[in-house]
């Protein structure tokens, strides 16, 4: 079976018969991994495309200004043609990242990533805002626990949002002070 396949069954039998709210959120709670893998990937993939971009710059300034003491004449030479390429190939890459922001995506997504792992961790173990919990309170574990991802969650869409507006509509987010 497909897996379209798949989930159209499945949400045929949930239509049918409905979970009880704790199972559901057990399931949630599993789940979760792969919401933290999925934000680390996207933020491991901003983090490539940064350095990357950052890298063309930095080669890209340091061969231009290398060509360019070379170029003495004003005639169609080699150099003038590369000094043209690379400029361009600069200004391309410091608008990508200016415009993209892959430093922040990376950083907000990581950062998002690593709260739902803690909470995923402390509901785990019983410690944090669950260590009052009792064992016999695991649905309300679980239901804190629910919250606090979607919290998370809905806190890394609205930045993501912000980070797609026009810097001059964007209200200010606090930028990243270091990447690793």
């Amino acid at each position: 079976m497909k897996t379209e396949e798949l989930r159209e069954s499945l949400r045929r039998l949930n239509a049918h018969e409905r979970p009880s709210l704790t199972e559901r959120r057990r399931l949630y709670r599993e789940d979760v991994a792969g919401i933290v893998e999925q934000y680390q990937a996207d933020s491991r993939k901003y983090r490539r495309v940064h350095n990357s971009l950052q890298s063309l710059i930095m080669i890209g300034s340091v061969g231009t200004t290398t060509i360019a003491a070379f170029d003495i004449g004003k005639q169609l030479t080699w150099q003038s043609v590369s000094l043209t390429a690379i400029s361009s190939a600069i200004a391309l890459a410091a608008a990508f990242a200016g415009y993209y922001k892959y430093r922040e995506r990376s950083y907000f997504l990581q950062r998002t990533a690593d709260d739902i792992e803690k909470e995923a961790t402390a509901v785990t173990l019983g410690i944090g805002p669950y260590g009052d919990l009792e064992h016999d309170q695991e649905q309300e574990a679980l239901k804190l626990f629910t919250q606090r991802v979607e919290d998370l969650r809905n806190e890394q869409r609205r930045r993501q949002q912000q980070l797609d507006q026009p810097a001059e509509q964007a209200p200010p987010t606090a930028p990243p002070q270091s990447a690793p």
